[in-house]
């Protein structure tokens, strides 16, 4: 995460030894982009630069961040990048490129390892560990702003009032474990507006899975014992409750009171599955987070464990883009500061590898956090079998990871061959547009390389012009591809053929880096697309980049796809070609993406316009409608009984109002 350790796995002894050198640091100029030059940059920067601790960020001749390092004295810290010797060749790469230096001071140390890990994280500088996928984390939330409280998944900030308890590793470990809680404490789950407009209990409580408190089935004092139950289990009391449900389902038994006593049998059943899925489960461990590196094939995976209130709640592996001749330990103490960036911090955090660092990122997470938080590789016990657990899962998250990983190499190879590529894609762009008959008209740029989907480099665009035919499919492509290629041009200017492949012969373009441009450009359509396509780029001067149109089989018929490239016949693959289905999971997610777009943005015209746009739907049902529903939002999630027991709706305006927010035919 340092730059000492990138340069010197030493120590302050080695800084000192900088120090002295200093003096001797003036050199002749050197051509731009060599070693020298770097150095005689750096050394320039070193007279500038304060012997106090603090962040510094080294900088290419494009003004790109190419590395964040922290010091605990900046000035020691530059002075070992301009050493002549005592680098690797990773090192020796980032010094050449760099052309200026930017530094902040800090008070301590500390805070520039809290500042490194925030600035890593936003600039994602290229020779620096980078953490990938990081999404937030959920939560389990349970409301206290309702007399009947809800149940809920929550991410993001804590704005509303309640008791959050996480995190969990998914979104689907959040799900199992709500719908499970929902079966052992018959907590509701819907939002207040529909509770208050319920006038009889909806579906879950005839599955056993609410208490409906919203008609009366269950009075207050009744349903806050149930909140009550629940915030003791997942507080880690969890015995205790089953004891209580136990004893009550014996009482129930002895009083003949069979109907009560299978109620409480299937919701000490519901508890007894959430126990069961949550596999290893700590004896003496409250609070932890458990991280291991396992390192093959030039890729690091860390996997995560979290447990709380004593249970296990679920683990993720993360991939973090790291060069290959960093150790595990470096990849870690890099992973940590930025996974705790932006989450608080557990009171124990278990390591399986030693880093130099740890307990300085002890104290920053221990000042962060406002409490006291261990970083410890454990030796034996209970908590180093916790951390060789998580190894194994490491170990065979990896072994996935590769298997997918040739797996996808060996497609894209096809995809070389197939249409005539000069190297394997290392990104392939795939265009798709969306509508209803020209209306929210939407278009998707989805990306996707040898680590699979790419689903941060997305991107959506409005259909802006003016002057389009509503379902004009070609004049939408015309706009997405010269909006995209517009942009891509003024931030990324295409380098010349014969410089690409200098750069690559010398190493200079590695498969595992993002680049901006594609290697590959897929149209979800026929030759009229490819055309417009084509045409688009030529205007802009871009001649050069690959493009194929894949129109869909008779009957849109998956499998028969044909597929359109200039200068070539139209051609097809064979039916059950790996290949077909890997260009067909490409378009299918373009037009998951493209649909999913159209939507949100026709639901936003819709809540803005009201109810107006249904067909039958005048001020007198609106009125009913909202009045019976609260909100728009509660009418799209009703279901067609809901919507029929609305006083002035029928079945048939039920049906429209039902097929108007559930439309299947979305081009």
């Amino acid at each position: 995460m340092s730059g000492k350790k990138d340069i010197d796995p030493a120590s302050d002894l080695a800084e000192e030894d900088d120090e002295q050198a200093l003096p001797e640091l003036e050199m002749e100029e050197a051509p731009a982009g060599t070693l020298a030059a770097g150095r005689t940059v750096i050394a320039r920067f070193v007279k500038l630069a304060p012997a106090a601790p603090g962040v510094y960020r080294m900088i290419d001749a494009k003004g790109e961040v190419l590395y964040v390092g922290k010091a605990k004295s900046i000035k020691k810290r530059l002075a070992s990048y301009a050493r002549p010797t005592g680098y690797d060749a990773r090192i020796a790469r980032m010094i050449s490129a760099t052309v200026s230096l930017e530094f902040v001071t800090t008070a301590t140390e500390t805070e520039a390892l809290l500042l490194e890990a925030n600035l890593i994280k936003r600039l994602r500088p290229r020779f620096n560990v980078l953490l990938r996928d990081d999404k937030s984390f959920p939560y389990i939330l349970i409301t206290s702003d309702h007399w009947a409280p809800q149940i809920l998944k929550h991410r993001g900030a804590r704005t509303r009032s309640g008791r959050y308890y996480g995190p969990f590793a998914s979104a689907g470990a959040v799900n199992r474990t709500i719908n499970a809680l929902q079966r052992a404490f018959l907590l509701r789950s819907c939002s207040d507006s529909f509770f208050e407009a319920r006038t009889r209990p909806c579906l879950l409580y005839q599955i056993k899975r609410c208490a409906a408190p919203c008609t009366g089935e269950i009075d207050f004092a009744g349903y806050g014992e149930l909140v009550r139950e629940a915030h003791e289990f997942l507080s880690g009391r969890s015995r205790s409750v089953q004891k209580e449900l136990a004893e009550a389902m014996d009482k129930a038994s002895e009083a003949l009171d069979f109907e009560h006593a299978a109620v409480y049998r299937d919701r000490l059943s519901a508890l007894s599955a959430i126990q069961s899925h949550q596999g290893i489960n700590p004896r003496s461990i409250e609070e932890a987070d458990v991280f291991a590196v396992h390192q093959a094939g030039g890729y690091t995976c860390v996997e995560v464990f979290f447990f709380r209130t004593g249970q296990n709640w679920g683990n993720r592996a993360y991939f973090p883009k790291a060069d290959r001749a960093l150790g595990a330990g470096e990849v870690l103490e890099a992973f940590l500061a930025q996974f705790y960036d932006d989450k608080p911090p557990p009171r124990l955090i278990l390591v399986s590898h030693e880093f130099a660092e740890r307990d300085l990122l002890a104290q920053a997470l221990s000042a962060k956090s406002e409490r006291k938080v261990e970083v410890a590789v454990p030796q034996r016990g209970e908590r180093k079998e916790l951390v060789t657990h998580a190894l194994s899962n490491a170990r065979e998250a990896l072994a996935r990871k590769l298997a997918d990983t040739q797996s996808q190499q060996r497609l894209l190879d096809a995809l070389r061959e197939t249409f005539s590529l000069p190297h394997s894609p290392r990104r392939i762009e795939v265009y798709d547009n969306s509508h209803i008959a020209g209306t929210n008209a939407v278009g998707a740029m989805v990306v996707a390389g040898p680590e699979g989907f790419r689903k941060n480099q997305y991107r959506k665009f409005n259909i802006r012009s003016q002057d389009l035919t509503p379902g004009d499919d070609y004049g939408m492509m015309r706009e997405v591809l010269q909006r995209r290629f517009k942009r891509l041009l003024e931030e990324a200017p295409r380098p010349r053929p014969e410089e690409a492949m200098a750069a690559e012969g010398n190493g200079g373009i590695r498969l595992d880096e993002e680049q901006p441009w594609p290697d590959l450009v897929l149209i979800d359509g026929g030759q009229g697309q490819l055309k417009a396509a084509t045409e688009t780029l030529a205007t802009l001067g871009v001649t050069d980049v690959p493009m194929v149109a894949i129109a869909k089989g008779p009957d849109r018929d998956a499998g028969r796809e044909t597929f359109f490239m200039a200068g070539k016949s139209p051609f097809k693959l064979p039916p059950r070609d790996p290949l077909l289905y890997f260009i067909e999971r490409l378009r299918d997610e373009a037009h998951r993406f493209a649909i999913g777009s159209h939507r949100a943005r026709r639901k936003k015209d819709i809540r803005e316009a009201g109810l107006q746009e249904i067909p039958g739907i005048g001020p007198t049902r609106k009125r009913a409608l909202l009045r019976h529903f609260g909100t728009v939002k509660a009418i799209e999630r009703a279901s067609l009984p809901d919507l029929a027991q609305v006083p002035g709706i029928n079945a048939e305006t039920a049906r429209k109002i039902y097929e108007f927010f559930h439309e299947q035919a979305v081009r």
